[in-house]
């Protein structure tokens, strides 16, 4: 038991590691998870200063946070494409474009759930 238990810290610690490598790439490479991050803290800011249920907090909040990892699946879309080849290809647009495409539709729900947040 004692094994399993440490091949499970182990593995938790390497997935941690992993994933903070892959968000400093994105926030090295990628302009857009740069600016989507921005928005977020501002979003996180306000709806810890505005006169909100928890309810409604954790909503704007989760929701910017998915916002981030639709941004973060784009981008290793966008580097995969890219690595199988750099020449243009109707299919390769098709996988950037439907990348692109779940960024907007995540930023439009957090949008929606703002907007119903403030006029209640």
């Amino acid at each position: 038991m004692k094994d399993k238990a440490t091949y499970t810290a182990k593995r938790l610690v390497l997935r941690t590691v992993w994933s903070m490598e892959g968000l400093r790439y994105a926030w090295r490479s990628e302009h857009s998870f740069r600016t989507w991050v921005w928005a977020n803290l501002i979003s996180a800011c306000l709806a810890l200063v505005l006169d909100l249920t928890a309810g409604e907090r954790g909503l704007v909040i989760a929701l910017g946070l998915l916002v981030l990892a639709a941004e973060l699946l784009n981008t290793a879309i966008e580097d995969a494409v890219d690595y199988i080849s750099e020449r243009e290809h109707p299919l390769a647009k098709t996988a950037k474009d439907a990348g692109s495409a779940a960024v907007t539709v995540t930023a439009l729900a957090a949008g929606v759930a703002w907007l119903f947040v403030l006029i209640g």
